[in-house]
């Protein structure tokens, strides 16, 4: 599985380079912190995968980096996608490295 660092994420999405951003996580905790993206509980992963890009690299999100890496097995074992990057350390990573201002749980 291929993974991401926030900071290697910082650097992409300041480039503005196309990305999908997909949070696995429950909108409680969506609601708390976020980097904003598509919003796809991994409760509802099986039927919600339709909204998940192919054409473009798709950072999938979680608070620590276990239920996105749960999401991206499912998809490639599953479904065949061949685009995913997990962000490693999740969305804890991206507040403590990269926006400190960032409310962390």
């Amino acid at each position: 599985m291929e993974e991401i660092t926030a900071t290697e994420l910082k650097e992409r999405l300041a480039r503005n380079n196309k990305i999908q951003l997909v949070d696995v996580r429950e909108p409680s905790e969506f609601e708390i912190c976020n980097l904003g993206g598509e919003l796809i509980p991994l409760g509802e992963l099986t039927k919600q995968a339709s909204r998940i890009r192919r054409d473009i690299p798709v950072v999938v999100i979680c608070h620590h980096g276990f239920r996105s890496a749960q999401a991206i097995n499912y998809l490639t074992q599953r479904l065949g996608y061949e685009n995913l990057l997990n962000l490693k350390g999740g969305i804890h990573a991206w507040a403590t490295q990269v926006d400190p201002s960032m409310a962390v749980y």
